[in-house]
């Protein structure tokens, strides 16, 4: 040890700014325990667990931030602080410098393959200020670690994650008015929007930096398969995999953030709206490894109901995964999600 005094006493409440402490320390791995705010110390949701950060980790946060800043958070949010220059001078006419994108971005996307338990928080770190660049990072984690977990090898894995950046570029050659506009769109407004895919396109076509396939995957995010996307309407399997894989995880994050014109949804409701309302337009493999990602339960699991009770998984259907039945704790009350359509999860401990 490098003192003799403790390093924090028992009871601390941990932020991510306490593991930069403990880094400075020499210390990589460590025990917390997580109690849930709300219960008494009887019906306290405890739960173990171990922070690991690997070798690769850590030499990409370590070259990507400066000492004082070494949290995924931090490292997250630096990363949207950098990208949202470089879209602000494609507003100027800038040419997309896909090498820069590609130091700028692949540190973060790296920093969450390392670490997929960190998924679940994605959403909370994006905020409405300077959106388009918290969306376009997200979507190339999102889109990174549900390749991978789909078993891309790890060089497409990573140029999936930077098309997934590199989706929504065009938006800078949209009037900014419009996409600030707290209202609904206009039809007008909306097919103006809808551009953007084009004009993404187009500012990486000629780019030697991104493959083939990634450049149509850009095009073809907002396609669905049943015919109701765009640019160009297209259906089943006319629309490429990794264009599924854009659509997803630019959907997901889209329904899961904070906007001006509406609040954001937890992360269950959205995957299941996904599921259900959205169903035949996304390829349901692609939705399933996501759900897998963020929100697989099983029998045992605590979760957060949208009722703030804190229950436990009892029974899971197979048609419906998202929807247990569920035990709440502190009672002998059991609730079938399935049934009751009013009380979803909010979220998972």
């Amino acid at each position: 040890m490098n003192t003799k005094n403790p390093i924090m006493v028992k009871d601390t409440k941990l932020t991510l700014e306490h593991f930069d402490v403990l880094r400075s320390f020499g210390i990589s791995r460590v025990l917390i325990e997580s109690k849930t705010q709300g219960q008494s110390e009887e019906e306290s949701v405890d739960k173990v667990t171990e922070i690991k950060l690997t070798p690769e980790v850590e030499k990409l946060v370590n070259q990507s931030s400066p000492p004082k800043s070494r949290t995924l958070e931090s490292l997250y949010d630096e990363t949207v602080e950098s990208y949202q220059k470089e879209f602000l001078s494609y507003r100027s006419g800038k040419k997309v410098d896909v090498a820069t994108i590609r130091s700028i971005a692949l540190p973060v996307i790296q920093a969450f393959l390392e670490n997929k338990e960190y998924v679940r928080r994605l959403n909370e770190f994006s905020t409405i200020h300077n959106y388009l660049a918290h969306h376009s990072i997200s979507v190339g984690i999102l889109a990174a670690l549900i390749s991978e977990q789909m078993g891309y090898p790890k060089g497409q894995v990573l140029q999936i994650g930077i098309a997934g950046v590199l989706a929504d570029s065009g938006m800078s050659k949209i009037d900014s008015k419009i996409i600030d506009k707290v209202a609904f769109l206009t039809s007008e407004e909306m097919n103006e929007v809808k551009k953007h895919v084009i004009h993404s396109f187009q500012m990486i076509q000629d780019s030697s930096l991104v493959r083939q396939e990634m450049k149509v995957a850009i095009l073809q995010h907002h396609e669905r398969f049943d015919g109701s996307g765009y640019p160009r309407g297209l259906k089943g399997q006319d629309i490429s995999e990794i264009s599924q894989i854009l659509s997803v995880a630019d959907v997901y994050h889209a329904m899961a953030s904070e906007r001006p014109y509406r609040q954001k949804e937890s992360s269950f409701k959205v995957i299941e709206l996904m599921r259900e309302e959205e169903f035949g337009k996304f390829d349901m493999k692609v939705i399933e490894v996501l759900h897998n990602l963020i929100n697989k339960l099983s029998i045992g699991t605590k979760v957060k109901l949208t009722t703030d009770e804190i229950a436990e998984v009892i029974y899971l259907h197979r048609d419906v995964p998202l929807r247990p039945i569920v035990k709440v704790l502190g009672s002998d009350a059991q609730i079938d999600l399935s049934a009751n359509r009013k009380i979803t999860i909010k979220k998972i401990f």
